[in-house]
């Protein structure tokens, strides 16, 4: 069978391509791609290539897909999972693998298993490890982002607390705690307050940080502060701390001088990573959520406050099967919206494009079906681009009718309109 994808050769060397997929093994799976939500760190991995930790030294040779938030159809099974996989139905994936100690991937590391493909075979590890999931949501894009919003809610679980003379971790934030969500008006700190907001464990006061104040006005439209207060019973406030002299103080004003009990860093910027240092309550916990580039970042931490008042620093990437099953069930259940981190969708002929400059591209997600052609469009421009194109007329009346945000509705018309699954 053909497929068409985009695989990376080396350093910003990324290629859209027709070849051919050799026959599935009695322990792959073939499976058609429907929607691919493009990372960052699929970012990383094209202007990295062969010195990416999870890229092949030989990718000139050997190229690989790149891709790694995806969800499909399953198409053709392998003899040995028959029982536990039917072709024609539904799934999700979750690409942390971890596969015997490897740093193998997909979308980083496999020549025929990566998302920005029409379609790939998925290998036996995958489905050794339980990382592969039966997927009974009405939507493919949501399955998608339960990769991201896996790695968010992995995030939360991985926060722990402790009692004075205890030395058990107590996991999770703090229960009616305090909350700051630092530079998290991009797509992931969005994910991470729609999260926190409708999970079982809530802080009853958020603070989101950010220096743009278009991307704070359109997180104040997707989260009504009132309505979150009525219903859930937390403060949420938003902060522009472009031109705040003193932003630690002005920030602990806000926890009434007490300080946060747990503060997540949504950007490697180390004015943002020390801003946190110093806004942590006692035993306050600081995770470093977005992964840096550089190799030597770093940024002055308050050794006092490590030893006297018992703050401490974590790091979290990516998350668990658990953590991405968390997600499917809470969007499953209408629990959650994902939806509120995209902000453009395309075709897979701008992925390459889309991919290597990422960073110049503003907004949130960048949402990818497969089967189509179609240029990188934020939904914000779908009205405008619908006065010549009726396709985008349409989907700029469905995403008023949601806010401006991406739909299940949205998603049918599209794939109905523009490709034949």
């Amino acid at each position: 069978m053909k497929t068409k994808a985009v695989r990376l050769y080396g350093k910003n060397d990324l290629r859209l391509e027709e070849f051919e997929l050799p026959e599935i093994k009695d322990d792959e799976i073939l499976v058609q791609v429907v929607s691919d939500s493009i990372c960052m760190s699929t970012y990383k991995a094209a202007v990295q290539g062969p010195d990416h930790k999870r890229v092949p030294k030989d990718v000139d040779k050997n190229p690989v897909i790149v891709g790694h938030e995806f969800a499909g159809n399953i198409i053709k099974v392998g003899a040995k999972w028959k029982g536990q996989f039917k072709e024609g139905g539904k799934f999700a994936q979750q690409p942390a693998l971890n596969y015997k100690g490897s740093m193998a991937s997909p979308g980083y590391s496999y020549k025929y298993f990566g998302g920005d493909a029409t379609y790939m075979i998925i290998p036996h590890e995958v489905m050794e490890l339980g990382c592969l999931l039966n997927y009974n949501g009405e939507s493919y894009y949501e399955a998608s982002l339960a990769e991201p919003m896996s790695c968010i809610i992995g995030g939360y679980h991985a926060s722990f607390h402790t009692k004075m003379g205890c030395y058990q971790h107590l996991m999770g934030i703090r229960e009616g705690g305090k909350l700051g969500l630092l530079a998290a008006t991009g797509p992931m700190g969005l994910g991470s307050i729609e999260y926190v907001i409708n999970c079982d464990r809530r802080p009853s006061m958020i603070v989101v940080t950010d220096i743009d104040d278009k991307r704070i006005e359109r997180a104040k439209e997707i989260f009504d502060k009132d309505k979150i207060k009525k219903e859930k019973g937390i403060d949420l406030i938003f902060v522009n701390t472009k031109d705040i002299d003193d932003v630690p103080a002005y920030l602990r004003k806000l926890t009434d001088g007490t300080g946060f009990d747990d503060v997540y860093v949504y950007a490697p910027v180390k004015q943002v990573v020390e801003q946190a240092d110093k806004v942590l309550a006692r035993d306050g916990c600081l995770n470093f959520f977005s992964g840096p580039t550089d190799k030597n970042f770093s940024g002055e931490l308050n050794y006092y406050n490590v030893h006297y008042g018992s703050t401490h620093v974590i790091g979290t990437t990516g998350g668990n099967t658990d953590d991405l099953k968390e997600s499917l069930k809470m969007t499953e259940d209408g629990i959650m919206n994902p939806a509120v981190m995209i902000t453009h969708i395309g075709g897979l002929d701008c992925v390459a494009e889309t991919t290597v400059n990422l960073p110049k591209i503003p907004g949130g997600k960048k949402l990818i079906y497969t089967n189509i052609n179609m240029e990188l469009t934020a939904i914000d421009d779908f009205e405008e681009k619908g006065k010549t194109n009726p396709v985008f007329a349409e989907l700029a009346k469905i995403t008023k009718r949601h806010n401006r945000l991406w739909s299940t509705e949205a998603e049918k018309y599209l794939l109905k309109t523009m490709c034949k699954l």
